[in-house]
């Protein structure tokens, strides 16, 4: 496939607001989570919250938009200069020739909570409910167009924790078609009970922070993220590009991964196929690695039918959280920071080596030059998407 390239990127998670922060604890291997209480949570665990974004307020004209989901999206909107990169993209291209393609899953869920819990007790009449501009997935779509002044093609991805990387392929295929010249990508996820407490009626959260590829791991830390990308056609000037994607939808079971791994195998196999090299080629992959028990199992398994046993991998979850839908656009954005910065991340908080799993990961960060790396995203319901970045 012909590459696109990385202009822009922003990103604001549990680590802090900006890259900077988040490229500063892939060298000192440093957490975000924090054993904390969420309002209205009765059960222990750790999360990764981003406690910037109570004192954000949404630019006047587009205050009907407000929620966390929004706000969080727009903290990121005015960091490392991303707002003035779109604006540099639109002076090239026009505004209606730029794509607008975002994942998420909880989107303005909390809102609706809200709107629950100040409902009419009499009547059950929900008071505070705006169904059009916060209380659902189209909203940050909505508001980011407006936010930055965009008017071209543009859609939502919900596919749970693969959402923000399925961006990538949509908004390929969109400017490979000619809907649009450039396109912004990205996700944003906020905490909210429902996620909070769906995940642990499933058994899937950890009392303890969260562990990838322990042998005693327990669960995921849920966190939130935002995270944008401006992409557009590869000028050969020297920027990261995506040069490959892999999809695919094994629907083995509505929340537990294929034991064999064999969707996230069908997807990385096809994203090596679009980039035109060989599994040998990929320096490093970034990993689903959520911790669960069942995740870990399955995809290190799907790893070793695609690499051999010595690939450099690591999960940065027990950096940031699970962030669900933004987790696709929060780790795509750690590999870009790798290639730029020569590093892979350790995969931190690893106390027992399971050496059932047949891949094993870093536990300490490496400065090595990189060429390709591979980041996997995988959701609910054998929803796969891996993606290929190269220097």
């Amino acid at each position: 496939m012909d590459a696109l390239q990385i202009t822009a990127s922003t990103l604001v998670n549990a680590l802090g607001v900006g890259k900077g922060t988040t490229l500063e604890a892939m060298f000192n291997s440093s957490s975000g989570l924090r054993n904390v209480h969420y309002p209205g949570m009765n059960f222990n665990t750790f999360l990764g919250l981003v406690n910037s974004v109570n004192n954000v307020e949404l630019e006047d004209p587009l205050t009907k938009f407000s929620c966390r989901n929004n706000r969080l999206a727009k903290l990121a909107l005015d960091t490392n200069d991303f707002r003035n990169e779109v604006d540099m993209a639109i002076e090239r291209y026009g505004k209606d020739r730029i794509g607008v393609f975002l994942g998420t899953s909880t989107s303005g869920i909390a809102e609706t909570e809200n709107a629950y819990i100040g409902r009419n007790e009499e009547t059950g009449k929900l008071l505070n409910i705006d169904m059009l501009y916060t209380d659902n997935t189209s909203s940050i779509q909505r508001y980011v167009c407006r936010s930055l002044g965009l008017t071209g093609v543009g859609m939502v991805i919900s596919t749970a924790c693969s959402s923000s990387a399925k961006v990538f392929a949509s908004a390929y295929r969109h400017i490979q078609a000619g809907f649009c010249d450039a396109a912004v990508v990205g996700g944003v996820d906020s905490m909210c009970l429902t996620t909070l407490y769906g995940f642990n009626a499933l058994q899937l959260v950890s009392e303890g922070i969260c562990r990838p590829w322990d042998k005693n791991r327990q669960g995921i830390n849920i966190g939130e993220a935002a995270g944008f990308v401006l992409l557009e056609k590869s000028s050969g000037n020297n920027h990261i590009r995506l040069t490959g994607y892999g999809e695919s939808n094994d629907a083995y079971h509505i929340s537990s991964p294929h034991p064999k791994g064999a969707g996230g195998k069908m997807a990385m196999e096809s994203a090596l196929m679009a980039a035109g090299i060989n599994a040998t080629d990929i320096n490093y992959v970034n990993l689903h690695g959520t911790a669960t028990p069942s995740n870990d199992q399955s995809e290190s398994i799907g790893l070793s039918t695609v690499f051999n046993s010595e690939i450099l991998c690591s999960s940065t979850k027990g950096m940031t959280g699970h962030t669900l839908g933004a987790a696709g656009i929060n780790e795509a954005i750690i590999c870009i920071l790798a290639l730029e910065n020569s590093i892979i991340p350790a995969n931190i908080n690893l106390d027992t080596v399971d050496e059932n799993l047949p891949v094993q990961v870093l536990t300490k960060s490496v400065k090595k030059s990189l060429n390709h790396i591979m980041s996997n995203s995988f959701g609910f319901g054998g929803s796969n998407c891996s993606l290929i970045f190269s220097c």
